[in-house]
């Protein structure tokens, strides 16, 4: 998912576009799905509003898919409809942190539940030990939690209002970084300089 507007980033840069680590987040994305066999098609759902960001997904070498820009629930159920998708893994752009290991952890969870929908979530204090804010909190099984943006539903009941669902808990600091603004562009700025510190020891 790549087409929002991403009023909260300032600046002219679109949001998947930005850099961290030499990458544009949209590709730190597509680089973390290649390696994962299950996974058989990478389409990059962009909008009018990330132009930049479809010309990059297709010199990526995946497919494109324009939606409405009406908003990440609105885009997501457009771009399942149009594609006729069934089991579907939906990655918010945003994430450039993210790695093949949680997202084979989800998918294979998705598959043992037998539930229509999975979510990735992650503890509210994992957040505010990164000195950052949840967008949204969910009480799931008395816990505060929050989604990462990563999601796997069953896409021929994407009409249905509500599904039952699957919770996987992460609590890897990296992954759940989503990036809102500019604080956290830096953030994850710092944090992959340190992962890299640590791989090049």
């Amino acid at each position: 998912m790549a087409g929002g507007k991403a009023t909260r980033m300032g600046g002219n840069v679109e949001k998947p576009m930005l850099q961290v680590a030499g990458k544009s987040m949209l590709q730190h994305v597509i680089d973390a799905l290649k390696p994962v066999h299950s996974i058989n098609r990478i389409v990059v759902a962009a909008s009018s509003n990330t132009p930049n960001t479809t010309v990059e997904a297709s010199e990526l070498g995946v497919e494109t898919l324009t939606t409405p820009g009406d908003g990440f629930e609105e885009d997501m159920r457009f771009a399942i409809r149009k594609l006729g998708l069934e089991d579907v893994l939906v990655v918010s752009a945003d994430l450039p942190l993210i790695t093949s290991v949680i997202v084979r952890e989800a998918i294979q969870l998705y598959h043992s539940s037998g539930k229509p929908a999975l979510a990735v979530m992650t503890k509210v204090e994992n957040y505010e030990r990164l000195g950052v804010k949840p967008q949204y909190v969910f009480e799931v099984d008395g816990q505060q939690l929050s989604a990462v943006g990563i999601n796997l539903v069953d896409g021929r009941r994407i009409g249905e209002k509500e599904l039952d669902q699957e919770v996987l808990i992460v609590d890897s600091q990296d992954v759940i970084l989503n990036v809102n603004n500019s604080e956290e562009l830096e953030l994850a700025r710092k944090r992959s300089a340190s992962v890299r510190g640590k791989m090049s020891k």
